[in-house]
Protein backbone atom coordinates (compact mmCIF):
# COMPACT_ATOMS: atom_id res chain seq x y z
CA UNK A 1 0.00 0.00 0.00
CA UNK A 2 0.96 3.50 -0.71
CA UNK A 3 2.59 5.45 2.21
CA UNK A 4 -0.66 7.31 3.25
CA UNK A 5 1.17 10.40 3.29
CA UNK A 6 2.04 10.39 -0.39
CA UNK A 7 -1.18 9.48 -2.01
CA UNK A 8 -2.75 12.05 -4.63
CA UNK A 9 -6.42 13.12 -4.05
CA UNK A 10 -7.20 10.22 -7.05
CA UNK A 11 -5.26 7.68 -5.14
CA UNK A 12 -7.57 7.89 -2.29
CA UNK A 13 -10.64 8.81 -4.25
CA UNK A 14 -9.75 5.09 -5.65
CA UNK A 15 -9.06 3.60 -2.55
CA UNK A 16 -11.98 5.12 -1.85
CA UNK A 17 -13.99 3.54 -4.39
CA UNK A 18 -12.99 0.18 -3.96
CA UNK A 19 -13.78 0.05 -0.39
CA UNK A 20 -17.24 1.64 -0.88
CA UNK A 21 -20.51 0.88 -2.34
CA UNK A 22 -21.31 2.91 -5.10
CA UNK A 23 -24.40 4.54 -5.39
CA UNK A 24 -26.64 7.28 -3.01
CA UNK A 25 -27.62 6.38 0.56
CA UNK A 26 -31.33 8.52 0.44
CA UNK A 27 -30.60 9.13 4.35
CA UNK A 28 -28.68 12.01 6.31
CA UNK A 29 -27.72 9.54 9.37
CA UNK A 30 -24.30 8.11 7.81
CA UNK A 31 -23.59 11.53 7.07
CA UNK A 32 -24.58 13.53 10.10
CA UNK A 33 -22.56 11.18 12.32
CA UNK A 34 -19.49 11.35 10.18
CA UNK A 35 -19.56 15.29 10.31
CA UNK A 36 -20.14 15.15 14.61
CA UNK A 37 -16.81 13.08 14.62
CA UNK A 38 -15.18 16.47 12.83
CA UNK A 39 -17.16 18.51 15.28
CA UNK A 40 -19.59 19.91 12.93
CA UNK A 41 -18.18 21.44 9.66
CA UNK A 42 -21.19 22.23 8.30
CA UNK A 43 -22.19 24.75 10.93
CA UNK A 44 -19.05 26.75 10.49
CA UNK A 45 -19.79 28.19 7.16
CA UNK A 46 -19.66 31.31 5.24
CA UNK A 47 -23.64 32.28 4.25
CA UNK A 48 -24.67 29.47 2.01
CA UNK A 49 -26.58 29.74 -1.45
CA UNK A 50 -28.16 26.14 -1.83
CA UNK A 51 -28.79 24.97 -5.45
CA UNK A 52 -31.36 21.88 -6.62
CA UNK A 53 -32.84 21.23 -9.49
CA UNK A 54 -32.87 19.41 -12.46
CA UNK A 55 -31.48 21.29 -15.01
CA UNK A 56 -29.82 24.66 -14.54
CA UNK A 57 -28.09 24.33 -11.45
CA UNK A 58 -24.34 24.65 -12.95
CA UNK A 59 -25.74 27.41 -14.73
CA UNK A 60 -26.95 28.59 -12.21
CA UNK A 61 -23.88 28.61 -9.85
CA UNK A 62 -21.70 30.22 -12.47
CA UNK A 63 -23.78 33.27 -12.48
CA UNK A 64 -23.59 33.54 -9.10
CA UNK A 65 -20.18 33.18 -8.82
CA UNK A 66 -19.41 35.80 -11.20
CA UNK A 67 -22.01 38.18 -9.76
CA UNK A 68 -20.06 37.45 -6.22
CA UNK A 69 -16.84 37.56 -7.57
CA UNK A 70 -17.58 40.49 -10.04
CA UNK A 71 -18.60 42.61 -6.32
CA UNK A 72 -15.35 41.40 -4.63
CA UNK A 73 -16.84 38.82 -2.85
CA UNK A 74 -14.70 35.80 -1.93
CA UNK A 75 -16.91 32.52 -3.26
CA UNK A 76 -16.46 28.42 -2.54
CA UNK A 77 -17.83 26.44 -4.87
CA UNK A 78 -19.55 23.11 -4.66
CA UNK A 79 -20.30 21.38 -7.55
CA UNK A 80 -20.84 17.54 -9.00
CA UNK A 81 -20.19 15.85 -11.21
CA UNK A 82 -16.86 16.72 -12.16
CA UNK A 83 -16.08 16.42 -16.42
CA UNK A 84 -12.44 15.76 -15.56
CA UNK A 85 -10.92 16.09 -12.64
CA UNK A 86 -12.39 15.04 -8.86
CA UNK A 87 -10.49 18.65 -8.41
CA UNK A 88 -13.25 20.75 -10.12
CA UNK A 89 -16.09 20.12 -7.42
CA UNK A 90 -14.14 21.93 -4.87
CA UNK A 91 -13.45 25.70 -5.85
CA UNK A 92 -11.50 27.49 -2.72
CA UNK A 93 -11.94 30.93 -2.34
CA UNK A 94 -9.18 33.42 -3.05
CA UNK A 95 -8.88 37.31 -3.34
CA UNK A 96 -8.47 37.28 -7.04
CA UNK A 97 -10.99 34.52 -7.54
CA UNK A 98 -11.63 30.88 -6.53
CA UNK A 99 -9.37 28.72 -7.70
CA UNK A 100 -10.02 24.81 -7.71
CA UNK A 101 -8.42 23.15 -4.93
CA UNK A 102 -4.79 21.98 -4.76
CA UNK A 103 -4.09 18.05 -4.94
CA UNK A 104 -2.47 17.89 -1.24
CA UNK A 105 -4.69 20.18 0.34
CA UNK A 106 -7.83 17.90 -1.00
CA UNK A 107 -5.88 14.76 -0.48
CA UNK A 108 -4.81 15.76 3.43
CA UNK A 109 -8.43 16.61 3.96
CA UNK A 110 -9.66 12.79 2.32
CA UNK A 111 -7.29 11.23 4.74
CA UNK A 112 -8.65 13.35 7.69
CA UNK A 113 -12.43 12.34 6.72
CA UNK A 114 -11.67 8.94 5.59
CA UNK A 115 -9.75 8.38 9.33
CA UNK A 116 -12.43 9.99 11.12
CA UNK A 117 -14.81 7.72 9.06
CA UNK A 118 -12.67 4.59 10.06
CA UNK A 119 -14.07 1.81 7.24
CA UNK A 120 -17.77 2.55 8.27
CA UNK A 121 -20.32 1.56 5.71
CA UNK A 122 -20.68 4.98 3.45
CA UNK A 123 -20.36 5.99 -0.05
CA UNK A 124 -17.55 8.12 -1.41
CA UNK A 125 -20.20 10.33 -2.45
CA UNK A 126 -21.00 11.28 1.18
CA UNK A 127 -17.45 11.01 2.38
CA UNK A 128 -16.59 13.70 -0.79
CA UNK A 129 -19.38 16.28 0.64
CA UNK A 130 -17.87 15.94 3.85
CA UNK A 131 -14.47 16.92 2.45
CA UNK A 132 -16.22 19.65 0.90
CA UNK A 133 -17.40 20.71 4.20
CA UNK A 134 -14.77 20.58 5.92
CA UNK A 135 -12.70 22.80 3.26
CA UNK A 136 -14.74 25.24 3.05
CA UNK A 137 -14.72 25.88 7.02
CA UNK A 138 -11.50 25.66 7.06
CA UNK A 139 -10.43 28.43 4.26
CA UNK A 140 -11.92 31.82 4.50
CA UNK A 141 -14.67 33.30 2.61
CA UNK A 142 -17.62 35.37 2.26
CA UNK A 143 -19.82 32.97 0.72
CA UNK A 144 -20.38 29.60 -0.32
CA UNK A 145 -22.26 28.33 -3.12
CA UNK A 146 -23.26 24.07 -2.69
CA UNK A 147 -24.90 22.64 -5.37
CA UNK A 148 -26.84 19.57 -4.55
CA UNK A 149 -25.86 16.11 -5.94
CA UNK A 150 -29.44 14.21 -6.13
CA UNK A 151 -32.53 15.44 -5.46
CA UNK A 152 -32.25 17.51 -2.72
CA UNK A 153 -34.16 16.18 0.90
CA UNK A 154 -31.80 13.18 1.29
CA UNK A 155 -28.72 14.79 -0.53
CA UNK A 156 -25.81 14.49 1.06
CA UNK A 157 -25.28 18.60 1.15
CA UNK A 158 -29.07 18.86 3.17
CA UNK A 159 -27.31 19.22 6.77
CA UNK A 160 -26.97 22.81 6.22
CA UNK A 161 -29.37 24.00 8.79
CA UNK A 162 -29.56 27.65 8.21
CA UNK A 163 -28.83 28.41 4.29
CA UNK A 164 -28.30 32.32 2.92
CA UNK A 165 -30.98 31.16 0.30
CA UNK A 166 -32.14 28.05 -1.50
CA UNK A 167 -32.42 27.66 -4.90
CA UNK A 168 -34.86 25.46 -6.82
CA UNK A 169 -33.83 25.32 -10.58
CA UNK A 170 -36.56 24.05 -13.27
CA UNK A 171 -37.76 19.97 -12.32
CA UNK A 172 -38.57 17.78 -14.74
CA UNK A 173 -38.20 14.04 -14.81
CA UNK A 174 -35.06 12.63 -14.55
CA UNK A 175 -33.77 9.75 -11.61
CA UNK A 176 -37.36 8.74 -11.57
CA UNK A 177 -36.26 5.32 -9.39
CA UNK A 178 -34.70 7.39 -6.74
CA UNK A 179 -36.73 10.61 -6.56
CA UNK A 180 -40.68 9.70 -8.38
CA UNK A 181 -42.36 9.43 -11.82
CA UNK A 182 -43.87 12.72 -12.01
CA UNK A 183 -42.57 16.34 -12.16
CA UNK A 184 -44.41 17.06 -8.65
CA UNK A 185 -42.61 14.04 -6.60
CA UNK A 186 -39.49 14.97 -8.14
CA UNK A 187 -40.24 18.88 -6.99
CA UNK A 188 -41.22 17.50 -3.45
CA UNK A 189 -37.55 15.80 -2.91
CA UNK A 190 -35.70 18.44 -4.47
CA UNK A 191 -38.02 21.17 -2.24
CA UNK A 192 -36.35 19.45 0.56
CA UNK A 193 -33.79 22.22 0.67
CA UNK A 194 -36.17 24.66 2.14
CA UNK A 195 -35.14 25.89 5.48
CA UNK A 196 -37.27 27.40 8.33
CA UNK A 197 -37.84 31.04 7.49
CA UNK A 198 -34.60 31.30 5.05
CA UNK A 199 -35.16 32.80 1.43
CA UNK A 200 -36.42 30.72 -1.59
CA UNK A 201 -35.90 31.21 -5.40
CA UNK A 202 -38.05 29.58 -8.24
CA UNK A 203 -36.23 30.02 -11.13
CA UNK A 204 -38.34 29.12 -14.68
CA UNK A 205 -40.40 25.80 -14.54
CA UNK A 206 -41.67 23.69 -16.98
CA UNK A 207 -44.32 21.75 -14.77
CA UNK A 208 -47.33 23.82 -13.07
CA UNK A 209 -47.55 20.81 -10.53
CA UNK A 210 -43.89 21.18 -9.67
CA UNK A 211 -44.27 25.34 -9.45
CA UNK A 212 -47.32 24.61 -6.88
CA UNK A 213 -45.04 21.56 -5.09
CA UNK A 214 -42.46 23.98 -4.59
CA UNK A 215 -44.36 26.77 -3.14
CA UNK A 216 -46.39 24.53 -1.06
CA UNK A 217 -43.00 23.63 0.91
CA UNK A 218 -42.09 27.02 0.66
CA UNK A 219 -44.99 28.46 2.61
CA UNK A 220 -44.62 25.30 4.83
CA UNK A 221 -41.29 26.36 6.69
CA UNK A 222 -42.42 30.10 6.54
CA UNK A 223 -39.77 31.08 3.71
CA UNK A 224 -40.47 33.88 1.74
CA UNK A 225 -40.11 32.97 -2.06
CA UNK A 226 -39.95 34.78 -5.04
CA UNK A 227 -41.26 32.94 -8.46
CA UNK A 228 -39.71 33.68 -11.24
CA UNK A 229 -42.04 35.32 -14.06
CA UNK A 230 -44.16 36.65 -10.93
CA UNK A 231 -41.13 38.55 -8.75
CA UNK A 232 -38.70 39.26 -11.16
CA UNK A 233 -37.45 38.01 -14.72
CA UNK A 234 -35.02 37.73 -17.18
CA UNK A 235 -35.53 38.60 -20.80
CA UNK A 236 -33.80 39.66 -23.97
CA UNK A 237 -34.80 43.36 -25.19
CA UNK A 238 -33.07 44.77 -28.19
CA UNK A 239 -29.89 42.58 -28.17
CA UNK A 240 -29.50 43.12 -24.41
CA UNK A 241 -30.76 41.46 -21.31
CA UNK A 242 -33.08 43.00 -18.93
CA UNK A 243 -33.57 41.67 -15.75
CA UNK A 244 -36.66 43.31 -13.31
CA UNK A 245 -37.50 43.07 -10.09
CA UNK A 246 -40.18 45.10 -7.84
CA UNK A 247 -37.07 47.41 -7.04
CA UNK A 248 -36.37 48.25 -10.73
CA UNK A 249 -34.20 46.75 -13.80
CA UNK A 250 -30.61 46.36 -14.76
CA UNK A 251 -30.12 46.53 -18.39
CA UNK A 252 -27.17 43.93 -18.99
CA UNK A 253 -25.04 42.73 -22.27
CA UNK A 254 -26.21 39.60 -23.06
CA UNK A 255 -24.53 36.84 -20.66
CA UNK A 256 -22.19 34.95 -22.60
CA UNK A 257 -23.39 31.60 -22.04
CA UNK A 258 -25.85 30.41 -24.70
CA UNK A 259 -29.33 29.99 -25.32
CA UNK A 260 -32.48 32.03 -24.18
CA UNK A 261 -32.63 29.72 -21.11
CA UNK A 262 -29.82 31.30 -20.17
CA UNK A 263 -31.46 34.75 -19.35
CA UNK A 264 -34.10 32.71 -16.87
CA UNK A 265 -31.08 31.24 -14.95
CA UNK A 266 -28.92 34.39 -14.87
CA UNK A 267 -32.37 36.17 -13.66
CA UNK A 268 -32.48 33.84 -10.87
CA UNK A 269 -29.24 33.94 -10.11
CA UNK A 270 -29.20 38.11 -9.45
CA UNK A 271 -32.47 37.84 -7.23
CA UNK A 272 -30.47 34.93 -5.31
CA UNK A 273 -27.51 36.69 -4.38
CA UNK A 274 -29.84 39.50 -3.61
CA UNK A 275 -31.98 37.95 -1.33
CA UNK A 276 -29.25 36.33 0.74
CA UNK A 277 -28.03 39.68 1.64
CA UNK A 278 -25.42 40.60 -0.77
CA UNK A 279 -24.93 43.79 -3.65
CA UNK A 280 -25.16 43.57 -6.99
CA UNK A 281 -24.25 46.44 -8.82
CA UNK A 282 -24.90 47.80 -12.48
CA UNK A 283 -21.21 47.75 -12.81
CA UNK A 284 -20.75 44.21 -11.21
CA UNK A 285 -23.72 43.07 -12.95
CA UNK A 286 -22.08 43.56 -16.32
CA UNK A 287 -18.91 42.47 -15.87
CA UNK A 288 -20.39 38.99 -14.83
CA UNK A 289 -22.75 38.55 -17.31
CA UNK A 290 -19.25 39.31 -19.89
CA UNK A 291 -17.13 36.46 -17.80
CA UNK A 292 -19.39 33.94 -16.87
CA UNK A 293 -18.11 30.66 -17.55
CA UNK A 294 -19.75 27.27 -17.32
CA UNK A 295 -17.87 23.98 -19.07
CA UNK A 296 -19.46 21.55 -20.63
CA UNK A 297 -23.01 23.43 -21.13
CA UNK A 298 -23.65 24.02 -25.16
CA UNK A 299 -19.94 25.07 -25.14
CA UNK A 300 -18.11 25.62 -28.31
CA UNK A 301 -15.25 23.01 -27.68
CA UNK A 302 -12.01 25.20 -27.46
CA UNK A 303 -9.24 24.73 -29.79
CA UNK A 304 -7.25 21.04 -29.56
CA UNK A 305 -6.54 18.13 -30.67
CA UNK A 306 -10.59 16.85 -31.17
CA UNK A 307 -10.89 20.51 -33.29
CA UNK A 308 -8.04 19.14 -35.90
CA UNK A 309 -10.16 16.31 -37.11
CA UNK A 310 -12.30 18.73 -38.76
CA UNK A 311 -10.57 22.24 -39.07
CA UNK A 312 -10.21 21.59 -42.84
CA UNK A 313 -14.24 21.47 -42.82
CA UNK A 314 -14.52 25.04 -41.42
CA UNK A 315 -17.06 22.85 -38.98
CA UNK A 316 -17.67 24.27 -35.28
CA UNK A 317 -17.51 21.72 -32.51
CA UNK A 318 -20.20 22.42 -29.32
CA UNK A 319 -20.27 20.28 -26.26
CA UNK A 320 -23.37 19.81 -24.23
CA UNK A 321 -23.85 17.24 -20.84
CA UNK A 322 -27.82 17.65 -21.28
CA UNK A 323 -29.39 13.89 -20.72
CA UNK A 324 -32.99 14.16 -20.49
CA UNK A 325 -35.85 15.21 -22.52
CA UNK A 326 -36.17 19.12 -21.11
CA UNK A 327 -32.29 19.25 -21.39
CA UNK A 328 -32.80 18.15 -25.51
CA UNK A 329 -35.56 20.62 -25.69
CA UNK A 330 -32.99 23.66 -24.63
CA UNK A 331 -30.37 22.24 -27.18
CA UNK A 332 -32.71 21.95 -30.02
CA UNK A 333 -34.12 25.69 -29.25
CA UNK A 334 -30.23 26.65 -28.97
CA UNK A 335 -29.16 25.48 -32.11
CA UNK A 336 -31.74 27.09 -34.13
CA UNK A 337 -30.84 30.34 -32.84
CA UNK A 338 -27.36 29.98 -33.68
CA UNK A 339 -26.88 30.35 -38.07
CA UNK A 340 -28.16 27.91 -39.96
CA UNK A 341 -25.84 24.76 -40.47
CA UNK A 342 -25.97 21.31 -41.20
CA UNK A 343 -26.58 19.31 -37.68
CA UNK A 344 -24.46 15.96 -36.83
CA UNK A 345 -24.84 14.77 -33.17
CA UNK A 346 -22.34 12.42 -31.56
CA UNK A 347 -23.89 10.52 -28.54
CA UNK A 348 -23.09 8.04 -25.15
CA UNK A 349 -25.61 7.79 -23.00
CA UNK A 350 -25.67 6.12 -19.12
CA UNK A 351 -28.07 3.17 -18.83
CA UNK A 352 -29.99 5.04 -16.19
CA UNK A 353 -31.06 8.17 -19.14
CA UNK A 354 -33.98 7.51 -21.21
CA UNK A 355 -32.35 8.10 -24.28
CA UNK A 356 -35.59 7.22 -26.55
CA UNK A 357 -37.18 10.16 -24.85
CA UNK A 358 -34.00 12.52 -25.26
CA UNK A 359 -33.37 11.40 -28.93
CA UNK A 360 -36.88 12.01 -30.29
CA UNK A 361 -36.56 15.58 -29.75
CA UNK A 362 -33.59 16.15 -32.21
CA UNK A 363 -35.85 14.63 -35.01
CA UNK A 364 -36.07 16.80 -37.99
CA UNK A 365 -33.39 18.89 -36.95
CA UNK A 366 -30.28 16.68 -37.30
CA UNK A 367 -28.56 14.97 -40.58
CA UNK A 368 -27.48 12.05 -38.56
CA UNK A 369 -25.87 10.50 -35.52
CA UNK A 370 -22.88 8.55 -34.23
CA UNK A 371 -23.58 6.67 -31.50
CA UNK A 372 -20.33 5.31 -28.79
CA UNK A 373 -19.42 4.08 -25.60
CA UNK A 374 -19.14 6.33 -22.75
CA UNK A 375 -15.62 5.30 -21.86
CA UNK A 376 -15.05 6.80 -17.84
CA UNK A 377 -18.32 4.69 -16.72
CA UNK A 378 -19.35 1.20 -16.33
CA UNK A 379 -22.90 2.03 -16.77
CA UNK A 380 -22.96 3.08 -20.29
CA UNK A 381 -25.59 1.60 -22.70
CA UNK A 382 -23.29 -0.24 -25.35
CA UNK A 383 -22.93 1.96 -28.62
CA UNK A 384 -25.06 -0.62 -31.02
CA UNK A 385 -27.62 -0.63 -28.23
CA UNK A 386 -27.98 2.50 -28.39
CA UNK A 387 -28.02 3.21 -32.08
CA UNK A 388 -31.32 1.15 -32.78
CA UNK A 389 -33.05 3.27 -29.98
CA UNK A 390 -31.99 6.40 -31.84
CA UNK A 391 -33.14 4.87 -34.75
CA UNK A 392 -36.88 3.90 -33.37
CA UNK A 393 -36.93 7.27 -32.09
CA UNK A 394 -36.28 8.75 -35.83
CA UNK A 395 -33.31 9.61 -35.94
CA UNK A 396 -30.91 8.05 -38.90
CA UNK A 397 -27.49 6.97 -36.36
CA UNK A 398 -25.31 4.54 -36.65
CA UNK A 399 -22.73 2.99 -33.80
CA UNK A 400 -18.84 3.87 -33.86
CA UNK A 401 -15.90 2.90 -31.99
CA UNK A 402 -14.74 5.93 -30.09
CA UNK A 403 -15.08 9.80 -30.03
CA UNK A 404 -11.77 10.43 -32.64
CA UNK A 405 -13.82 7.74 -35.13
CA UNK A 406 -16.81 9.22 -34.84
CA UNK A 407 -15.92 12.38 -35.60
CA UNK A 408 -14.03 10.99 -38.97
CA UNK A 409 -17.25 9.15 -40.10
CA UNK A 410 -19.18 12.05 -39.05
CA UNK A 411 -16.88 14.07 -41.74
CA UNK A 412 -17.63 11.48 -44.24
CA UNK A 413 -21.05 11.70 -43.87
CA UNK A 414 -21.05 15.18 -44.29
CA UNK A 415 -18.85 14.84 -47.59
CA UNK A 416 -21.18 12.30 -48.49
CA UNK A 417 -24.36 14.80 -48.52
CA UNK A 418 -22.85 17.51 -50.65
CA UNK A 419 -23.68 20.58 -47.65
CA UNK A 420 -23.33 23.91 -49.03
CA UNK A 421 -22.71 25.24 -45.28
CA UNK A 422 -20.08 24.04 -42.85
CA UNK A 423 -21.00 21.48 -40.46
CA UNK A 424 -21.96 21.65 -37.04
CA UNK A 425 -21.12 18.67 -34.60
CA UNK A 426 -22.84 18.60 -31.53
CA UNK A 427 -21.33 16.27 -28.57
CA UNK A 428 -23.70 15.60 -26.32
CA UNK A 429 -25.86 12.87 -23.83
CA UNK A 430 -24.25 12.36 -21.15
CA UNK A 431 -21.72 14.63 -18.74
CA UNK A 432 -19.01 12.00 -18.91
CA UNK A 433 -18.71 12.28 -22.75
CA UNK A 434 -18.50 15.90 -22.42
CA UNK A 435 -15.62 15.44 -19.89
CA UNK A 436 -14.05 12.94 -21.68
CA UNK A 437 -14.20 14.95 -24.94
CA UNK A 438 -12.52 17.60 -23.42
CA UNK A 439 -9.73 15.31 -21.68
CA UNK A 440 -9.09 14.16 -25.28
CA UNK A 441 -9.15 17.78 -26.90
CA UNK A 442 -6.34 18.90 -24.34
CA UNK A 443 -8.48 21.63 -22.51
CA UNK A 444 -9.73 20.23 -19.05
CA UNK A 445 -11.73 23.02 -16.88
CA UNK A 446 -9.74 25.19 -14.86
Amino acid sequence: MNDLNLMTADQWIDQLMSLHPKGYDLSLDRISKLLAKLDNPQDKLPPVLHVAGTNGKGSFTAFARALLEAEGYKVHVHTSPHLVSWHERFRIAHEDGGKLVEDHVLANAIARVAAANDGAEITVFEILSVVMFLLFSEHEADVAIIEVGLGGRFDATNVIADPAASIIMPVSLDHQMLLGDTPAKIAFEKAGIIKRNCPTIISAQPFDDALETIIEQAEKNRSTYAVFGQDFAGFEEHGRFVYQDENGLLDLPKPSLIGQHQFANAATAIRAVKDAGFTVTQQSAERAMRSVYWPGRMQELPHGALEEHVSNLDADIFIDGGHNPDAANIIVNTIQQLDERPLYLISAMLNTKEPYDFFEKFAGHIEHLITIDVVTSDAGIPADKLADIANESGLKAQADVDLVSALKTTVGLYRAADHDKPPRILICGSLYLVGDALAQNGTPPQ
